[in-house]
């Protein structure tokens, strides 16, 4: 079961995402760690920090987890 991510506005930058599901500490982090690991976006990978995610959209990062952003 994915662990929810609610958003409160109409989209969310896959690196904004990544600071609030706790993947990463810091938005500056977000080029790095898309650099180095697979981020897959409704099962394609993707490692755009500005890909816009939107409700209904799965974000799997292996070994960290499947997240299901929610509105």
């Amino acid at each position: 079961m994915p662990e929810k991510i609610k958003l409160d506005t109409e989209f969310i930058t896959l690196g904004q995402f990544l600071k609030l599901a706790d993947v990463i500490q810091t938005g500056g982090m977000a080029k790095w760690f898309l650099s180095e690991h697979e981020v897959f976006i409704n099962g394609e990978q993707d490692q755009r920090r500005g890909r816009k995610l939107r409700s209904g959209d799965i974000v799997q990062i292996p070994g960290f987890g499947e997240f299901l952003i929610t509105d």
